[in-house]
């Protein structure tokens, strides 16, 4: 009891801006998700995805959108925070597993021409429903798509420019990067989910057509 106790007021301590105790708590309450997510890493992946991959991935999402973490006390805060270390491993195990049967036709950046890859982006992302308005020229529309980039967490974009934008290959990438094959995988599915709240309907640059 009293360790739920004092849980709850890290947590309250970190929802009002204290790095220290959120770091505390991410500390204490991540063993027994990092053991659950160790446990379903598949086996053929574990060359190139282990759970401290998905743990760090975690640890940034959870200090990028504590914020959204708005009710219940430490046994809540762990829960959202197990659910991001799921949906991290799924994105990395479908990402590592579609790359083994590539589509070249999703493969954004891979004729090197960086014009063409922002729109190819943008359409794989699923937001090309939301244009610019329309006395935007294109290249107002890629100031705005590399403003949405240039707004992301230096990792985040990072990803995006050198495999998306910049046609390097997720094992290039991984290997300037100083990271793991799955950690990058996790990381463009993170940054294409916050690029698609930014250029999306509602989004902060690009509005739905008229």
């Amino acid at each position: 009891m009293a360790e739920a106790s004092r849980q709850d007021e890290l947590l309250k301590s970190a929802l009002l801006g204290d790095r220290a105790a959120l770091v505390e708590l991410l500390q204490e309450v991540s063993p027994p998700i990092r053991a659950r997510i160790e446990s379903k890493v598949p086996g053929a992946l574990r060359p190139t995805l282990d759970a401290d991959d998905v743990m760090q991935v975690t640890y940034s999402e959870a200090f990028l959108r504590l914020k959204r973490f708005t009710s219940g006390g430490a046994g809540a805060f762990a829960a959202w925070l197990s659910r991001l270390a799921e949906n991290n491993l799924i994105d990395a195990v479908r990402a590592m597993e579609a790359a083994k049967r590539p589509d070249p036709r999703r493969r954004v950046g891979a004729g090197g021409d960086t014009e063409a890859s922002m729109v190819q982006l943008v359409e794989m992302l699923g937001v090309a429903s939301a244009t610019p308005s329309r006395a935007a020229a294109q290249g107002e529309a890629n100031r705005a798509l590399m403003q949405a980039i240039d707004s992301l967490p230096e990792p985040y974009a990072k990803v995006v420019r050198l495999f998306d934008l910049g046609g390097r290959s997720i094992t290039e990438v991984a290997s300037e990067m100083g990271k793991s094959d799955g950690a990058v995988y996790m990381l463009r599915a993170r940054a294409h989910e916050r690029l698609r709240e930014l250029l999306g309907p509602g989004g902060l640059y690009f509005s739905r057509a008229e």
